[in-house]
């Protein structure tokens, strides 16, 4: 199913890109920024983390929303339960004793992990797409996973499914929800081969005229004043605040934490939840230096920064 208002073209024929926005930047640039990259010192693990067990399901009109690290939120609804970007690996790589390794244990373990309706995946880059959780959630035998275009073919490929692929724009119905399918300003790639070849998005979950927006990666943009305009107010907004040094080179495909406040402002949010931060360092910047430099420019906004395992109900 198609939402009503059309997005602007994203697709050339080969290759996806960011409509009305500057490319991100090329291999070169990630040579150039390796080279001069001067990370901010973080301590190798944190263990503070109080692990939560969830219940299966949650009672009433509720809606929780429990941080389980990066990317990853469990969101539950009385009918469904619904996990974004799950990452329960310990390292965010295509090499397994290589990359970004994890700083931070998930706020729920594994064994506590409650029915999972629903997956939703942005991209397939790897701190998003976690070929071994999804592959462990696949075993489960209950859960559908719903991708943007072209990543259906490497989640088959490891018999991971049911799976269903969404454009910008087109939607998904199940019997309790509803997700639809929205831009985001970033690229895709899991090789040097495959740039662009699969898209990248975000969502809005619907449930009785009410939206949760999932902004997965994004830079600031025009995008986020059309979700306003199509949804309304939003009753959460999931909106990432991390990786985002050195602006050069992030500021194309990642939002720092002052444009998050933005969007959410923009986005007209209930409240907002910040995700992309505090479990794997993924560029300059410290690995809470995003939390520190959000609430340092909250002034007043409902826009909250979980640790692993602590839950929000929302109103």
């Amino acid at each position: 199913m198609r939402i009503g208002a059309k997005f602007p073209a994203h697709f050339d024929g080969r290759r996806f890109f960011n409509p009305d926005a500057t490319r991100a930047r090329g291999w070169l640039d990630v040579f150039r920024w390796k080279l001069t990259s001067r990370p901010e010192p973080s301590p190798p693990f944190i263990s503070d983390v109080l692990p939560f067990i969830p219940p299966e399901r949650v009672q009433g009109n509720a809606l929780r929303a429990t941080m389980v690290n990066h990317s990853t939120v469990l969101l539950q609804y009385p009918e469904f339960n619904i996990l974004t970007d799950p990452v329960w690996s310990e390292r965010v790589s295509p090499i397994r004793w290589a990359g970004p390794r994890r700083r931070r244990k998930p706020g729920i373990a594994w064994e506590h992990l409650p029915p999972i309706d629903a997956v939703l995946i942005t991209h397939n880059h790897y701190d998003h797409l976690d070929l071994p959780t999804l592959k462990r959630l696949a075993l489960r035998g209950e859960t559908s996973f719903i991708v943007p275009t072209g990543v259906a073919r490497l989640l088959r490929s490891e018999n991971i499914g049911p799976i269903r692929e969404l454009d910008w724009g087109e939607s998904l119905s199940f019997p309790s929800f509803t997700a639809h399918c929205v831009p985001a300003l970033h690229f895709s790639s899991r090789s040097i081969l495959d740039r662009n070849k699969t898209l990248w998005c975000g969502y809005a979950i619907e449930r009785e005229a009410e939206f949760v927006y999932f902004a997965g990666d994004t830079a600031f943009g025009w995008h986020f004043a059309r979700i306003r305009e199509m949804f309304g107010p939003l009753r959460l907004a999931l909106l990432p605040i991390g990786a985002y040094d050195p602006r050069w080179f992030m500021s194309r495909v990642h939002m720092a934490p002052e444009e998050a406040v933005r969007a959410h402002e923009i986005l007209a949010a209930r409240t907002s939840i910040a995700i992309h931060h505090g479990t794997f360092q993924l560029a300059d910047e410290g690995l809470d230096a995003p939390k520190q430099r959000l609430l340092a420019c909250l002034q007043g906004a409902r826009f909250l920064v979980l640790s692993n395992g602590e839950s929000a109900d929302l109103p």
